[in-house]
């Protein structure tokens, strides 16, 4: 399969245009990727438009296509936001990138009251920017049109706000209802996972008091490294997405 490349500033491209990306973007090409001319790539904005075709010119400092078939890829609907808790080592990291590639369409760092990790002072902005490069590198691997967007880091109560617009849905070990048994509505989702204390019992009830429903998934307890994408996959087949 084709790589992807991305050039944000992208607006609009015909076929039979040459298209070109300079920077880190073609340094990687080259380096990295060891990409050639002749073969086939595609280059996005990261908000539904990629454009493929062949590779004319391939080094550090440019990467020149041949334009020959434009794709304009609506944004999924409804769409599905992970609120990741901060947790310890690289777990949201990884739980990030694995959300990325299994077809998130917005991500939430979450400040828990149990997070070991914490971002404060100029780790805010520094995290935020490390999430959004990881999302950024996952979305190309995984050849997705649309970019998730990774949103500014938020508290309990700012999470609970979000049942206002979209069905909050609280991954918990102890709850009784089962992700499998949620039939979409039609309505925007939230999927919110805990630090590896999991989610306080104050915590909980602020989401409750709010509007957001409780589930599990399965029986076990899994690591906050994995249970958002495992909650992810199991919403991909209910919206009819896979």
């Amino acid at each position: 399969m084709a790589s992807l490349y991305l050039r944000e500033d992208l607006e609009d491209v015909e076929v039979g245009a040459r298209l070109s990306l300079t920077g880190a973007e073609a340094k990687h090409a080259a380096t990295v990727n060891r990409t050639r001319p002749g073969e086939s790539v595609l280059i996005g904005n990261g908000r539904g438009l990629v454009a493929a075709g062949s590779v004319l010119v391939a080094t550090n400092t440019e990467l020149t296509i041949d334009v020959e078939a434009i794709s304009r890829v609506e944004r999924p609907s409804p769409a599905i936001t992970l609120v990741q808790a901060l947790a310890k080592g690289d777990r949201d990291e990884l739980a990030v990138q694995a959300a990325t590639e299994l077809g998130v369409d917005a991500v939430v760092p979450w400040a828990a009251s149990r997070s070991v990790s914490r971002w404060e002072g100029a780790k805010v902005a520094k995290g935020r920017e490390r999430w959004a490069s990881i999302v950024r590198e996952a979305a190309k691997q995984s050849i997705r049109a649309w970019t998730p967007e990774v949103w500014e880091l938020a508290t309990t109560k700012q999470v609970a706000a979000l049942t206002a617009g979209a069905r909050v849905l609280v991954l918990e070990p102890d709850a009784t209802a089962p992700l499998t048994g949620i039939a979409p509505d039609g309505r925007a989702l939230v999927l919110v996972v805990g630090p590896e204390g999991g989610i306080a019992p104050q915590e909980l009830e602020a989401f409750r008091a709010a509007g957001a429903e409780l589930v599990r998934l399965g029986e076990t307890v899994l690591r906050t490294s994995t249970a958002g994408p495992a909650a992810l996959a199991v919403l991909n087949a209910r919206l009819g997405r896979w």
